[in-house]
């Protein structure tokens, strides 16, 4: 499963450009090309634990602790935002305060693509272990970055992965980085590791085509809140929502299934929610007054916040029906904020009197 990526790629930026710069082009290319070669000269400057302030990076220090690792010996585990463009770097010194080991590519430096600017906020959690069972101890990395798009409820999200111990440094799978990140897989150290260490995924919620394949992959269907509904541009289908657990969380999948057992559409009303607590509610009624079933969900989700507190939170989803599937509310989500009191009765009237009629 796992295999030597190297994330350095070469090419018109030369050799280390991370894929966020190199996506880049237009215009502007060559003046980011020289706002990178600034920002790498800098980088590479730093040799000593002094030199990482002195090259405009802020050390995060309440992540700063010794570790013992392989052929270092006991060294000091320091990460670092550039000043300048927001980037994570993460330093490995020893008792001398020497720099024997550094890195910046890393899967949070490559959300904002084409840009040498990244939403690095800092970091969530990290842990020293063996995750590919090679006797040597891995880095398992999550990081916070600052959410800059409105769908989402909270203000940061999370970017994980794993370095590689090799023989001299580390090294990065950008393959598992890209699943442990698309997926969701990246809540805790237990769920990165529990996929990349343990062979445990959720890309199946994903993937799969037939109910059966859900059901052989561990999906558990809530039975009692199955129901075929008649979806008048989709036909017959059974509204089928049920959860699959993995490392102490509960993801939560609603799918539509028809008469022969294939999948035909599938939702994650989950989002960024780290887990569902409790589903308080499916309901399939037409909500904008198009004459076609829309489907409607309320539940109860946790996630930890920035401070690492457990948080339990009451949320909603309306999917409305058109003519090539079902599309996720965005207007009625603007203007109504689930509150913990809500109801499914209470929520359709609300999301129904927005679009000016009620039955």
């Amino acid at each position: 499963m796992l295999a030597a990526f190297f994330f350095l790629e070469t090419g018109f930026w030369g050799k280390g450009c991370p894929g966020s710069v190199e996506a880049a082009s237009g215009e502007n290319a060559e003046e980011l090309q020289l706002q990178y070669e600034e920002y790498r000269q800098r980088f590479d400057a730093i040799g000593q634990v002094s030199d990482i302030p002195g090259q405009d990076f802020n050390i995060i220090g309440s992540q700063v602790f010794p570790v013992t690792l392989e052929t270092y010996g006991e060294i000091l585990f320091i990460p670092a935002l550039d000043a300048k463009y927001n980037r994570m770097a993460i330093f490995l010194a020893d008792a001398d305060e020497k720099i024997v080991y550094k890195t910046d590519q890393l899967e949070s430096n490559n959300r904002n693509k084409g840009e040498l600017r990244q939403p690095n906020q800092g970091i969530a959690a990290v842990s020293f272990q063996d995750v590919d069972g090679d006797g040597l101890t891995d880095i398992v990395l999550i990081t916070t970055c600052k959410n800059e798009k409105e769908a989402f409820f909270r203000d940061t999200y999370k970017v994980g992965e794993v370095l590689f111990r090799k023989d001299q440094g580390f090294y990065r799978d950008w393959r598992l980085s890209d699943k442990i990140n698309r997926f969701s897989m990246n809540k805790s150290i237990r769920f990165v590791t529990s996929f990349v260490r343990d062979g445990n995924s959720v890309e199946f919620l994903y993937t799969a085509t037939t109910q059966d394949e859900l059901l052989r992959q561990g999906f558990e269907i809530f039975n009692e809140l199955c129901y075929w509904r008649d979806f008048e541009k989709m036909g017959r289908l059974r509204v089928v929502p049920g959860i699959y657990s993995m490392a102490d969380y509960d993801v939560f999948m609603i799918y539509l299934v028809n008469e022969q057992g294939y999948i035909v559409w599938s939702f994650q009303p989950m989002r960024d929610y780290d887990n569902l607590y409790a589903l308080k509610g499916i309901t399939c009624r037409d909500i904008d007054g198009d004459g076609l079933k829309d489907i409607v969900v309320l539940a109860r989700y946790s996630y930890e916040d920035d401070n690492n507190e457990l948080v339990i939170t009451s949320d909603y989803d309306i999917y409305y029906q058109r003519t090539g599937g079902f599309y996720a509310d965005t207007e009625f989500k603007k203007l109504y904020q689930s509150v913990e009191e809500d109801t499914m009765e209470g929520l359709v009237q609300k999301a129904r009197a927005f679009w000016g009629w009620s039955a």
